[in-house]
């Protein structure tokens, strides 16, 4: 069993963009299998993602990616103002700790930019995660993406000590 001190953090680079990509599609289609149905599972990750969008949607952010010798275990992708958009770890990876390591980098180069507060729109299956780690859900919200519909939480953690 891989620990999170087994784990390096460095910052993403445009070779990781595959292994990122099939790493969420992944995640999503095995690890929310209990919470929600193949259509929607399909409706937000598609097994034939297209990869120019997803380097437009990267390059938008600062992304961590997590390594276990040459595997991928996980990465976070965050915007400049605070904002998490992507916490995912391989199944393989999962509670181990990855994405909370993942995390707590990201919390200290956002803190380290003098931001008040992070938000995030958390999945239901991500929702406990967050919680963990100090968010509260600020309110729900149903969404439809490609015809499946969602619930989601819009969740806010203070910086200020």
């Amino acid at each position: 069993m891989t620990t999170a001190s087994s784990i390096t953090i460095r910052k993403y680079r445009i070779q990781d963009l595959s292994p990122v990509v099939r790493l969420f599609t992944d995640s999503v289609h095995e690890l929310t299998a209990a919470a929600y149905d193949e259509t929607q599972r399909y409706a937000w990750a598609s097994r034939t993602p297209n990869l120019d969008t997803w380097q437009q949607r990267l390059e938008g952010m600062e992304t961590l990616v997590a390594e276990d010798g040459s595997a991928l275990a996980g990465f976070i992708s965050y915007e400049p103002d605070g904002n998490i958009d992507l916490v995912y770890t391989a199944p393989n990876y999962a509670r181990q700790g990855i994405a909370s390591t993942l995390y707590l980098e990201a919390e200290e180069q956002l803190k380290a930019k003098d931001l008040k507060e992070l938000r995030t729109e958390s999945s239901v299956v991500a929702r406990p995660f967050f919680e963990r780690h100090g968010f509260e859900v600020v309110d729900e919200q149903r969404v439809t993406v490609r015809g499946a519909h969602f619930l989601r939480y819009n969740m806010r953690k203070s910086l200020l000590a």
